[in-house]
């Protein structure tokens, strides 16, 4: 036998029986799961419970060594602090890595983001759960029902996502077939089937959706593409192109220009607007934007956009609140649109 090694077994007549507390070496995770589980800001437990607990594991300790091992738990980042509760104390973890207003915020965020898929969005809240304990986990189960709002079907987003980034860090173009719906709900290749070739810049969140925002080489724009409609995205040898034109591009300003994420030429818009919905072009537009008094009810903007169908819509959506003043053909061309859309109904 070498020096310093202990049987694992002790033998008694014809029997091997294993020592107690065989388990030793998990005792510090254990009790570390234990607390985090089992305690927060307003749920105790007691030594008694602490040493109940870790014999529900296997683990035998006295009350010496877990006092010892309580302190070892800030070297790990759980603080846990003993209150006296009449002749003896109680414990409870004090510090956490979120707080459970955080995780609410996240859970609501991930509830509501349509590209997450209902089954990934149930999975990513579990985990959640994890880093709260069992008693506030409820709290963010409850959220999981706020809402049955519409999901994204592609459960290779995440997949698509990460590929992206990689090539990003790899400076390198990517292929990808690009999908739309169809009348029988079915997917639906672009362009027969043919595989995209793109230099991938950026990812950009708008109207509840992600975008890949990227470097078409072929017509030498700069295009936008749903995340969620992507399909078998490759990386490609080849190196990403576009990189003096995007140097030029402010990815969140080149968001907020474009509505919904539709493309058009970029123009300069004088708006005349309604007091009432300043909020409106504050929102849109950022704190930054000038607004001159027109009149007692009106002021004038001037604000860069995409002109677009989307454009359009956005100004036909405040009503009466919001007029194009210039360029005129910009006018012109919402006077065309409202001719065409009036035109259906006739």
């Amino acid at each position: 036998m070498l020096p310093g090694f202990m049987p694992r077994y002790l033998t008694v007549g014809r029997k091997s029986i294993m020592p107690r507390g065989t388990n030793q070496k998990f005792k510090l995770y254990r009790l570390a799961q234990i607390m985090l589980e089992r305690t927060d800001e307003e749920h105790y437990i007691t030594m008694p419970e602490i040493i109940a607990a870790l014999e529900e594991y296997e683990i035998t300790a006295d009350r010496k060594s877990i006092y010892n091992d309580l302190r070892d738990l800030e070297v790990l980042g759980i603080e846990v602090e003993g209150e006296p509760s009449g002749n003896r104390y109680h414990y409870h973890v004090v510090s956490r890595p979120f707080e459970l207003p955080e995780l609410k915020l996240l859970v609501d965020a991930i509830q509501s983001s349509k590209f997450i898929t209902e089954r990934k969005t149930n999975a990513l809240i579990k985990k959640l759960e994890k880093m709260v304990s069992m008693y506030e986990a409820g709290k963010l189960q409850r959220q999981v029902y706020v809402s049955g709002r519409i999901k994204t079907m592609n459960e290779s987003i995440y997949y698509t996502v990460d590929a992206i980034h990689n090539a990003i860090s790899e400076n390198k173009k990517i292929r990808f077939q690009y999908f739309q719906w169809n009348v029988k709900k079915e997917m639906e290749l672009r362009h027969n089937g043919a595989w995209y070739h793109v230099s991938p810049w950026g990812l950009s969140w708008d109207n509840e959706n992600y975008y890949l925002v990227g470097y078409d080489a072929g017509v030498q724009q700069i295009r936008h593409y749903r995340v969620d409609k992507m399909l078998h995205i490759q990386m490609s040898e080849e190196d990403r192109e576009g990189k003096e034109y995007l140097s030029r591009l402010n990815m969140a300003d080149y968001t907020r220009k474009s509505f919904g994420m539709f493309g058009g030429r970029e123009r300069e818009v004088k708006l005349l607007v309604e007091n009432n919905l300043a909020g409106v072009i504050i929102d849109r537009f950022g704190k930054d934007v000038m607004m001159i008094p027109a009149d007692e009810n009106h002021f004038t903007v001037n604000v860069t956009v995409r002109v677009s169908s989307q454009f359009f819509g956005w100004i036909f959506s405040l009503g009466e609140g919001v007029k194009i003043l210039a360029p005129a053909d910009v006018a012109a061309q919402m006077k065309e649109t409202l001719a065409r859309l009036l035109g259906q109904y006739e």
